[in-house]
């Protein structure tokens, strides 16, 4: 087990992906707090079943989109496992309306919890791990829209832009306390977020066409690089982005 004796925080992991990677480091051996918004209940199931296998955990609510309520989250999760090694900033919300359309309550809050959580999550786990003087990781889930063009998504292409040079930057300073900062930017996932397009024949087929692999990804696929980033085996690895999306952000129709 490649997380044996590890404690992790993975934010939005009452479903969907944040669910599969809480999931994936419990049977990989680590301890898990789960975080959940508005889905108490989900929440509170997936920590049980992590305390199935045998694994500590805590299902803990906040709005990350405040910074006093990220940091309290950091803090309560370490409380809750008594240490605190790796940080999943996972939770994020989109809206689809054109650009001209964009009211600032819309972007306050896709940017609040996109990127002002995850980025006062970080700094609060780095403080932990820094006085800790192990090391740490740090994992955002981003997008392949921090660097392709979404319309109609223009805050959220924002806030995963923004997450791409916040992870370039803040590895250079953490990486002498031995934190490493990545990045994960999944592509299409067939998870709730996609429920509309799940649902809807002539959307699906119209999103497969522009995935060279002919299909979404599953939550695991990306949980699998989530452990991966966050073992000893990726001491190595910091400021990268690691694309899952079945080459859709390398798609070119060609002439």
């Amino acid at each position: 087990m490649r997380l044996e004796g590890k404690a992790a925080l993975v934010t939005g992991s009452s479903s969907g992906i944040g669910e599969a990677i809480a999931l994936r480091f419990a049977r990989e051996g680590a301890d898990v707090a789960v975080h959940y918004h508005s889905e108490e209940e989900e929440g509170r199931s997936v920590a049980a079943q992590i305390e199935q296998m045998g694994r500590r955990s805590v299902a803990l609510g906040a709005n990350v989109g405040v910074a006093a309520e990220a940091e309290g989250l950091v803090r309560d999760a370490h409380a809750a496992l008594g240490r605190l090694d790796i940080l999943v900033n996972n939770a994020g919300v989109e809206i689809r309306e054109p650009f001209v359309d964009v009211s600032e309550q819309h972007f306050d809050l896709v940017l609040g919890v996109n990127l002002k959580g995850a980025f006062f999550a970080a700094q609060a786990a780095a403080k932990l791990m820094i006085a800790a003087g192990g090391g740490g990781r740090i994992i955002n889930v981003s997008s392949i829209h921090e660097d392709v063009a979404f319309l109609n998504y223009a805050t959220y292409t924002t806030s995963k832009g923004g997450m791409r040079m916040f992870t370039r930057t803040v590895c250079q300073e953490l990486a002498p306390h031995g934190i490493t900062v990545n990045d994960i930017a999944p592509g299409a996932i067939a998870t709730p977020i996609n429920k509309r397009t799940l649902g809807d024949g002539e959307l699906l087929h119209a999103l497969q066409a522009v995935i060279p692999a002919g299909r979404l990804g599953e939550p695991d696929e990306v949980a699998s690089v989530a452990v991966f980033l966050a073992s000893d085996e990726a001491g190595y690895v910091t400021g990268s982005t690691y694309y899952i999306d079945g080459g859709m952000s390398r798609w070119n129709k060609g002439l």
